[in-house]
């Protein structure tokens, strides 16, 4: 009997069904399919750079500990390099506390990359920031140096019993160049053992040498920085200021030499208690206005930490003009108090960071 015509369609069908031998064959035409990998490739995360930390406002130390090195000059690189090799430098040395950076720019360098580039190193090492001061200046003595750094220190070790005496900066001559500082240290009773830094802000690089000489053979222990504040200066100058340890600790804490209202005391001698010290305070344009905000400004940065204007025994004054310098001076002391003149330094600067920059202060209060 003849198989049904739909016996034999199914037969037919079920031999279309089975795969020939090797499997199917591939159309040549046809693109080959992308097996999807079992394991999930990880996506590469786009990677975004953390903003770099910004310096304390203020910090507090005890006197008996503060201590104070200024890196050496290099002429070597540009001033990213060099900052970073003073900053190796500070970072390998057996010292204290790095508590306060005091950067003096010169060239035409970004002054504001210091700030990134100590944020950045310290917190390699995991270390605290310091506060930090930036300014930009004329000239440092050796061709090629960009950047010199003056760092205080807490030391581990009491190294100034009796606390330590703030020297404004005294105006010295070509002929005898740091002779008015020393007049002022020893009316202070500091010791020439006992002076731990002395900084000179002179109109020329011209008065450095016999500054240095000055310095090194008075002072051999001391910190020392020479520093030409402007690139063409309105005036012939050396002005020279100082930090050492006090003979004796005031019995209020803090005493005052020579002091006059609306002017500079001639020294501040604090003794073994704890002071609040403050970075640069900003100030932007030159409106009374601008000016009181930088002032207010600072006044909350001493509240934080506990201290005040009434209790600043040094203030640090960064003008670029001045008129403007000649205003903060005056305005300050609406700030200190009328019966109070605390030691301090102001000199024209040839730059500050930021833009529309016209002052900056930052100050040493007691607490």
């Amino acid at each position: 009997m003849a198989p049904s015509r739909v016996y034999v369609a199914s037969l037919i069908a079920l031999w279309l069904a089975v795969p020939a031998p090797g499997g199917p064959k591939k159309n040549p035409n046809e693109l080959p399919q992308v097996v999807p990998s079992k394991k999930k490739e990880k996506q590469e995360a786009t990677q975004v750079l953390p903003a770099a930390k910004e310096p304390p406002r203020a910090v507090v130390a005890e006197t008996a500990r503060l201590d104070y090195v200024v890196t050496p000059l290099s002429g070597k690189g540009l001033l990213s390099q060099q900052a970073r090799d003073a900053l190796k430098w500070l970072l390998s040395g057996n010292r204290g506390a790095i508590i306060k950076l005091r950067a003096f720019v010169a060239g035409t360098g970004d002054v504001r990359r210091i700030q990134d580039i100590v944020s950045e190193m310290f917190t390699d090492k995991h270390l605290p920031l310091p506060t930090l001061s930036v300014a930009q200046v004329g000239a440092l003595p050796l061709e090629g140096a960009q950047v010199v750094i003056e760092a205080t220190t807490q030391d581990k070790e009491i190294i100034n019993p009796n606390g330590v005496a703030f020297m404004s900066a005294q105006r010295g001559t070509r002929k005898d160049p740091v002779g008015a500082l020393q007049l002022a240290l020893r009316e202070a009773g500091v010791e020439a053992a006992g002076v731990r830094r002395v900084t000179c802000f002179v109109s020329s690089l011209d008065y450095v040498t016999r500054a240095r000489e000055q310095v090194a053979q008075t002072y051999p222990d001391a910190a020392a920085d020479f520093v030409q504040v402007l690139r063409g200066p309105l005036e012939d100058f050396i002005e020279c200021e100082a930090v050492g340890a006090a003979p004796k600790a005031p019995p209020e804490g803090v005493t005052f030499l020579n002091p006059q209202a609306g002017v500079f005391s001639e020294s501040a001698i604090v003794g073994p208690i704890r002071v609040a010290i403050t970075g640069t305070q900003l100030g932007f344009r030159t409106e009374d206005a601008d000016l009181r905000l930088a002032f207010d400004r600072l006044g909350k940065t001493l509240e934080s930490v506990g201290a005040s204007y009434k209790r600043v025994v040094f203030a640090q004054v960064y003008a670029l003009l001045r008129t403007t310098g000649e205003k903060v001076n005056k305005m300050r002391y609406d700030y200190h108090g009328k019966q109070v003149a605390p030691a301090g330094t102001s000199v024209l600067f040839e730059g500050l960071p930021g833009i529309d920059t016209s002052f900056g202060i930052d100050v040493i209060a007691a607490l």
